[in-house]
C-alpha cells in the first residue's frame, strides 16, 4: 500500500495534517487531521509498507497487544481508501 502523490504532511497550529497538492487540491477537498499514530502508519505508508509492517511499526513503537495493532491499521487503511489517498 501507498499514499498515492499529491498529499503531503504539513504542521498547522500544533497539528499535522495531510493537505492534497496539485491536482488532487481540486478533487479532494479539505484535509485529515492525524493523531501520532497516523502521522506514524502515514510515513512508513509513504513509502509503501504493507499492512503487517504496519502492525509492526505500531508494535515497536508503543504498549498495544497485536490484536489492537491490527484493527487501528485495518481502520486507518480504510479510511484512507475511501477518502482516495491509499493506493493498494
Amino acid at each position: 500500500m501507498k499514499i498515492k502523490s499529491g498529499f503531503i504532511l504539513r504542521e498547522v497550529a500544533g497539528s499535522t495534517v495531510a493537505v492534497p497538492v496539485g491536482s488532487n487540491s481540486v478533487t479532494f477537498n479539505g484535509m485529515i487531521t492525524l493523531s501520532e499514530t497516523g502521522v506514524l502508519l502515514w510515513k512508513k505508508l509513504e513509502d509503501g509498507a504493507t499492512q503487517d509492517q504496519l502492525i509492526s511499526a505500531l508494535l515497536e513503537e508503543y504498549d498495544v497487544d497485536v490484536e489492537t495493532a491490527g484493527k487501528d491499521v485495518k481502520s486507518f487503511t480504510d479510511n484512507l481508501i475511501r477518502a482516495g489517498i491509499l493506493e493498494q
